[in-house]
């Protein structure tokens, strides 16, 4: 069995290795594959996004997803089946079910059985103590229903999914996502930019904290110059905001969360 593992601990500490050798202890023939561990800390959405556009390059198997800043507190620990046979291990706090409900769900359950966690848990750490744990046994074939008891889907906590707003000539969007390369994912579709008259070879206006930047809808960073503002369709289909040969992010002092708004102003071609 597979356990893909996502998290926002970095790789300075030990919280990975860690979480890896309690793995390896409970459930030695799992294989684990690390898809990030370098989700923004406390960031729930942007780890959300990233393990629902990463599902379908991964195997069936347990998705353990710990992006979790109510550690010790209220929130409650989950179990989640889909109708794929993919198991969901991680914080009620909204991070699993954009990918969870991507097949539907069929299946939840509170991780509250002690036989399948650490014998001590801690307050701050339940990525060791209790996730880690779970998924292990989970790999080594205990039913979900040993965990603990059923919960309905509708129970739990969702994310607030910010959509794009259109109108005449402009765009209305949100940072989601910046990745280690500066380029910025949006809350916006192909289709979506299409739609709103935006198309390969549209020169656009990006407006930002009331800065303003002249762009180019490309199709690859080939078709832009060296340090060329360019939005693009990106690896999971969705529109990003990048410069060639740069660093989006910091060149326009841009982080997940803010808004952006797209101006369309015509095609390139014409605009030069």
């Amino acid at each position: 069995m597979v356990i893909c593992f996502l998290t926002d601990f970095g790789l300075q500490d030990d919280f990975v290795g860690t979480c890896h050798g309690v793995i390896a202890r409970i459930a030695p023939d799992a294989r684990v594959i690390d898809v990030t561990h370098g989700i923004p800390p406390t960031q729930v959405l942007q780890g959300a996004l990233v393990l629902s556009s990463t599902l379908p390059y991964m195997p069936v198997g347990i998705h353990l997803a710990v992006v979790d800043p109510g550690v010790g507190g209220a929130r409650r620990p989950l179990v989640i089946a889909d109708r794929d046979g993919r198991m969901f291990v991680g914080p009620d706090n909204g991070l699993l079910l954009p990918a969870a409900d991507r097949a539907g769900i069929v299946e939840v359950r509170e991780l509250a059985n002690p036989d399948y966690a650490l014998e001590t848990i801690s307050r701050t750490f339940h990525g060791r103590d209790l996730f880690a744990p779970a998924a292990a046994h989970l790999a080594n074939g205990v039913p979900l229903t040993e965990l603990g008891p059923p919960l309905h889907p509708d129970a739990l906590v969702r994310l607030d999914l910010p959509r794009p707003v259109f109108d005449e000539d402009r765009i209305d969007a949100t940072m989601l996502y910046v990745d280690s390369f500066g380029n910025i994912a949006l809350n916006l579709t192909r289709d979506d930019a299409e739609h709103a008259g935006v198309v390969p070879g549209s020169r656009v206006e990006l407006e930002l904290a009331g800065e303003r930047y002249y762009a180019v809808m490309a199709r690859t960073f080939a078709d832009a110059r060296p340090g060329d503002v360019i939005l693009y369709e990106d690896s999971y289909r969705n529109m990003s905001v990048a410069i060639n040969r740069g660093n989006a992010a910091s060149m326009l002092h841009a982080g997940q969360g803010q808004p952006l708004r797209i101006r369309v102003l015509g095609p390139a071609a014409a605009m030069r």
